[in-house]
Order: structure tokens, then C-alpha cells, then sequence
């Protein structure tokens, strides 16, 4: 499963560094940080209502557009999924 966060991350940093003409993910790192992080703050809150009324496979699809979202903040802000793991792993000992 790590596999496609990886692939995806890979295909973000591609579009970072080699934009194509109509890409949403160049969109947003036009837009900058701000519109990323208030697409990020958008997600959580129909994870929420995803969560309370819309079922589990709505959940799925928004939790899934949220995780697209914050990897695309991670690639604008130079880190990645590892940094991620890292500090996860570092929490649970």
C-alpha cells in the first residue's frame, strides 16, 4: 500500500518540477500554500460530514482526497511522506 503514496508523491514532485498545462495539482501550487491549505482545511471538514451522514464509502473517498491534499503541502514545503512515517514511529515508542 505504501507503494501508491510513494507513486503519488513521485507524481507530484514530477508536476512541481515539470508543470503540464491543465494539471489541478499545478493549479494549486500556482495558487500557493494559502488555497493548499484551505483545500486541506475544506477535505477535513467533509471527512466530518462524510463520517456523521454519507457513509463509509464517502468516507473513504474524501479521506482519500484529504491524504492527495497534504501531500501536495509536503511537496510545496519540501518534505515528504517519510518525515510523516518518521514522526509516527517516533510517537509510538
Amino acid at each position: 500500500m505504501n507503494d501508491v503514496i510513494n507513486d503519488l508523491f513521485a507524481t507530484l514532485l514530477d508536476r512541481q518540477t515539470n508543470p503540464r498545462p491543465g494539471s489541478y495539482t499545478n493549479e494549486l501550487f500556482a495558487l500557493g500554500e494559502d488555497e493548499i491549505v484551505k483545500k486541506i482545511g475544506e477535505e477535513a471538514i467533509e471527512i466530518i460530514i462524510a463520517a456523521k451522514s454519507q457513509g463509509n464509502g464517502r468516507l473513504v473517498e474524501e479521506t482519500a482526497d484529504l491524504v492527495y491534499h497534504l501531500l501536495v503541502l509536503l511537496v510545496a514545503r519540501d518534505l515528504t511522506w517519510n518525515d510523516i512515517l518518521l514522526e509516527l514511529d517516533a510517537r509510538r515508542r
